[in-house]
């Protein structure tokens, strides 16, 4: 009798993909690729937007690779629907991580700001998909680390056509470009799509401190307060730029100074 042999369980980091392209050939140029990456499983792969949301409810994938321009229901309008369904409760638990794979790179911005993990330009290589990849796991609810503050400890942004990983740490002051905020780390500046209110209420007020409706600096890059007259009070940074602090959040900010 022969030996009951189980299947081999799945690495705990593998992720179960589904790959849509309405292109035949694009899905088998994927699926080579993707082949050679061990961090991922194939579980399907679907020719329009439609199949793919009935695969995704079915399969319940970790990750799609997911084709931006496609007749009828495109990727934008699949992103736009898992969101949705992710608002209501429907399935919230099983939304797959997203990597847009296009030929276009006119939606990135929409496609980030439908919570994408990654944007991938065609011609796919391997390298660049696998840095996709790692992207995706380390946004796994397991691969992330314990946080008992709660407070936020990196951002990813968009650049060009690629996501950026910024630790809140490096980040040296933050401003308010209406429903952007702008992140200042050393002479480089990127946008991001999150209100100045709702990105303060994420932020650790141990590390970062709001001193206008427009600005928020991190603590350890204030050097000093100056009293610029008529109530008029500033903030001297330690590389030597000057803020003005709101006459809202002057009190918050001379009480950091004990005043």
């Amino acid at each position: 009798m022969a030996a009951d042999r189980s299947p081999e369980p799945v690495p705990q980091a593998q992720l179960r993909t589904l790959i849509v392209d309405d292109e035949p050939l694009a899905i088998e140029r994927m699926q080579i690729i993707c082949a050679g990456i061990h961090s991922l499983q194939i579980v399907g792969t679907a020719n329009d937007g439609a199949a793919a949301l009935r695969l995704i409810d079915a399969l319940h994938p970790d990750l799609v690779l997911l084709d931006m321009t496609m007749p009828e229901v495109d990727g934008l309008a699949v992103a736009r629907q898992l969101s949705r369904n992710s608002v209501h409760g429907d399935a919230a638990a099983h939304r797959p991580a997203l990597v847009f794979v296009t030929a276009h790179d006119s939606f990135a911005v929409e496609a980030f700001d439908l919570d994408a993990v990654d944007y991938v330009l065609k011609p796919v290589t391997a390298e660049r998909l696998e840095r996709a990849i790692d992207r995706a796991i380390s946004r796994r609810p397991e691969a992330t680390r314990p946080a008992a503050s709660g407070w936020i400890a990196e951002f990813w942004v968009p650049h060009r056509s690629e996501l950026l990983r910024l630790a809140a740490a490096d980040v040296d002051r933050i401003d308010a470009e209406r429903d952007y905020v702008r992140l200042h780390v050393g002479e480089r500046s990127y946008l991001l799509l999150q209100t100045i209110a709702g990105l303060e209420a994420r932020l650790d007020p141990a590390q970062f401190i709001r001193i206008h409706r427009s600005v928020i600096l991190r603590r350890d890059r204030i050097a000093g307060l100056r009293h610029d007259g008529l109530g008029v009070w500033s903030v001297e940074l330690v590389n030597g730029d000057q803020a003005r602090i709101g006459r809202t959040y002057l009190p918050q900010v001379k009480a950091m100074a004990g005043r």
